[in-house]
C-alpha cells in the first residue's frame, strides 16, 4: 500500500509539474532583421517588415526601425542626439539608457504628423571592441497616441533594453547580395558590403595592405561596346591604391558575356607597391566588377584563384 501511495504521489507531482510548464508561456526571443548585427526582441504585434530593416504593425502605424552602421557614423548620430534644435521630436528627453550589450543614450519625444500625435524614442549605441566591432546603431521606435494602449512607454523600454549585438552573420549577408559566389579559392568573407558587394582576403586578419584580397560588386550604367574601355577605366581609378600605373587594357569575354579586363600596378594606402588585375562583366542595364590585389611577391602564387573567384560569379535569378 505504501509504494503504491509513493507511486500515485509521484504522478501527481509529474502531472502537477508538466501543467505548470505548460502554464509559463514561453521565452520572448531575440530577432534580428535579416543580415543585421542588431536585433532585439520586439513586442507582441510586431512583426518583421518586409518594408525596412526592422518589426511593425501595419495596423497600428507601430513600428521599430534598426540602422546597422559602421562606427565611423557614431561621432554624427551623437551630435544629432544632443544638437540644440531636433526637427525629428518636440518635447525632447535625452538620457543615458543601459540595454543588454552596455549603455546608451535615448532621445524621445513627441512630433504631430499629418494632424496625428505620433510618440517617438531613438536609442544610439555602439560597439568598438569584443566580439562585435566597428559597429554603431541607431534604432527607432515610432508610435501613434492611439496605438499607445498597446504599445506604451514600458513596452517600448523593455523592446530597446533588450537591443542585442552580434557578428557580422555573413551566410546571410551574402545570400542577400545579386550575385553567387560559387568558389572562394581559399579566400576568407572580410565584410559584405551595402549596395551590394563583397571584400574577400587571404588571411585571418582583416589588413588590406599586407594580404591579398578581392572586391567583387555591382553597378549600374551599361555603355556601348565603343566606350566600355574608358568605363573600365574610370572604374579603375576610383579604387583606393595610389600611383596607378596601367599595363594592359583589351576586352574579354568574361562567363560567355561582354567583359573587360585590365591589369596595372599601383601603391598601397601605405606605400607598398601591389599588382591588380580589374575585370567588368557588363549586363544589360549594369555591370559586375571584380577586383584583385596582391604584392609583387604574392601574385603568381594568387592570379590564377582570382581567376576562379571572377568564374564562379553569377548573378541570381
Amino acid at each position: 500500500m505504501a509504494a503504491q501511495s509513493a507511486r500515485r504521489s509521484l504522478t501527481v507531482i509529474v502531472v502537477c509539474a508538466c501543467l505548470a510548464a505548460f502554464a509559463v508561456p514561453a521565452a520572448a526571443q531575440t530577432r534580428y532583421p535579416p543580415g543585421l548585427r542588431v536585433g532585439l526582441t520586439a513586442p507582441a504585434g510586431m512583426t518583421p517588415s518586409a518594408r525596412f530593416p526592422g518589426f511593425e504593425d501595419a495596423d497600428r502605424k507601430a513600428a521599430i526601425t534598426i540602422l546597422d552602421l559602421p562606427l565611423a557614423a557614431m561621432e554624427g548620430l551623437e551630435r544629432s542626439a544632443h544638437a540644440e534644435t531636433q526637427s525629428e521630436v518636440e518635447n525632447v528627453k535625452r538620457e543615458a539608457f543601459p540595454f543588454e550589450n552596455g549603455i546608451g543614450v535615448l532621445v524621445s519625444g513627441t512630433k504631430t504628423e499629418n494632424g496625428e500625435k505620433v510618440h517617438k524614442w531613438f536609442l544610439i549605441a555602439s560597439s568598438a571592441t569584443g566580439p562585435v566591432r566597428d559597429l554603431a546603431t541607431l534604432v527607432s521606435v515610432q508610435v501613434p497616441d492611439k496605438a499607445r494602449d498597446v504599445y506604451n512607454d514600458k513596452v517600448v523600454r523593455d523592446a530597446l533594453r533588450s537591443v542585442t549585438f552580434r557578428p557580422a552573420p555573413v551566410q546571410e549577408q551574402l545570400a542577400m547580395l545579386p550575385f553567387k559566389l560559387d568558389d572562394l579559392a581559399g579566400f576568407r568573407v572580410m565584410s559584405v558590403l551595402p549596395g551590394g558587394g563583397v571584400i574577400l582576403i587571404d588571411s585571418v586578419d582583416d589588413d588590406l595592405t599586407s594580404y591579398p584580397y578581392v572586391i567583387v560588386a555591382v553597378g549600374r550604367g551599361a555603355p556601348d561596346a565603343a566606350n566600355r574601355s574608358q568605363f573600365a577605366a574610370d572604374l579603375l581609378s576610383q579604387a583606393p591604391l595610389r600611383n596607378m600605373r596601367m599595363q594592359s587594357s583589351e576586352p574579354q569575354r568574361i562567363s560567355n558575356g561582354a567583359g573587360h579586363e585590365i591589369r596595372a600596378q599601383a601603391e598601397s594606402v601605405n606605400g607598398k607597391p601591389v599588382r591588380l588585375v580589374q575585370w567588368v562583366r557588363f549586363g544589360g542595364s549594369g555591370f559586375l566588377r571584380i577586383v584583385g590585389v596582391a604584392s609583387e611577391a604574392q601574385w603568381d602564387g594568387v592570379f590564377n584563384r582570382f581567376r576562379a573567384i571572377r568564374d564562379s560569379v553569377e548573378p541570381r535569378g
